[in-house]
């Protein structure tokens, strides 16, 4: 996106001056606009229309040591604030970032991969209700710490001290009094291309999480999220598939406490301003907590697939998908359809 200003700032708090001062820095604003409507089958559409917007700030800057920092504040929609993120590039010994819950740390950031035109397949508007999707500390306010490696790996390790909070401003705590404690997270990536151009499209991604619970939730053990994806890409065309899988810990008699999901995707860019994708989600609930027999296969299988296609014309982007769920929210026979036509405006 263009930049839309820049002007001169004296970045950066008195906490980091103790290691080193800051350069100036500067401050430059991003954004778009989003319309679209959207027609429903098997349910009520009421008004059609949406509208989404949002800005950001993204600063950056330099410390006399070479260490460089960054952050980004997003107000999305009505200008409500979304999320924050602070970046410190420590060159050597690797990246801290400092992030109020935007979704980019932690197996958050791998909770589908697949390669797409436009939205992930379960997520270009249509409520599916599928579940097995990893979220772990990345959706709360959270610390990460990722291991200078080079392009061709990636480790990080993410902290969410207390699970579920996720805006916090300085010099203040907060609590979410829901019997969590710390999220903790894993997270892998892996180029393998051994040097060869026909390998160097090749991705895969690994990441674990698990949240600690307080010894008063009696019926809760700790929770557990896995992921792994593969996505390769060779000229036009993008492949991937994935699989994640959840453990809520819960233990009251009479509940599911598994979710498993499955996913691909295909994309294939005609030229450089059109692209179409097709993609596939499943997901799964197991583990049922009573003795009896579990209920039946459509009450325990969400399935999701959605056709996309995408056209840029300059900062201007027109989209369509198609997206059908079968047994929606686990419930047997809740069939749904959307048709979605989406503008967006970039600056």
């Amino acid at each position: 996106m263009n930049k839309l200003t820049k002007v001169g700032c004296s970045a950066l708090c008195g906490s980091l001056a103790a290691i080193a001062s800051a350069s100036a820095g500067t401050m430059t604003v991003t954004g778009g606009a989003d319309m679209t409507w959207m027609s429903k089958g098997n349910d009520t559409t009421g008004n059609p229309v949406g509208v989404g917007s949002n800005t950001t700030l993204n600063g950056a800057g330099e410390l006399d040591n070479g260490w460089t920092f960054s952050v980004a504040i997003a107000n999305l929609n009505l200008q409500s604030f979304s999320s924050a993120a602070v970046n410190l590039d420590m060159g050597g010994i690797g990246s801290l970032n400092f992030n109020q819950g935007d979704s980019g740390n932690g197996i958050q950031a791998y909770d589908d991969l697949m390669p797409t035109a436009w939205e992930e397949s379960h997520g270009a508007g249509l409520s599916t209700g599928i579940r097995g999707m990893v979220s772990g500390s990345g959706a709360s306010q959270n610390i990460q710490y990722t291991l200078p490696l080079g392009t061709v790996s990636q480790i990080a390790f993410t902290v969410a001290p207390d699970k579920g909070v996720a805006d916090t401003s300085d010099k203040s705590t907060a609590s979410a009094n829901d019997g969590q404690g710390g999220g903790y997270d894993i997270t892998l990536r892996l180029n393998p291309s051994l040097g060869t151009e026909v390998l160097s499209g090749l991705n895969m991604y690994f990441g674990g999480h698990t949240t600690e619970v307080y010894d008063n939730k009696a019926t809760t053990d700790e929770a557990w999220q896995g992921v792994m994806a593969v996505t390769y890409s060779l000229g036009p065309i993008s492949l991937g598939h994935q699989w994640s899988g959840e453990y809520t810990g819960e233990k009251a008699l009479s509940k599911y406490n598994s979710y498993k999901a499955n996913g691909f995707g295909v994309a294939f860019n005609v030229n450089d301003d059109l692209s179409i994708s097709y993609g596939e989600m499943k997901g799964r609930k197991e583990g049922y907590t009573h003795s009896a027999v579990q209920s039946g296969e459509n009450t325990r299988l969400v399935e999701v697939e959605s056709y996309q296609v995408a056209y840029t014309i300059g900062g201007a982007s027109i989209r369509y998908a198609n997206v059908k769920a079968t047994n929606a929210f686990y419930n047997a026979a809740d069939d749904k359809e959307a048709s979605i036509i989406s503008v967006g405006l970039a600056f």
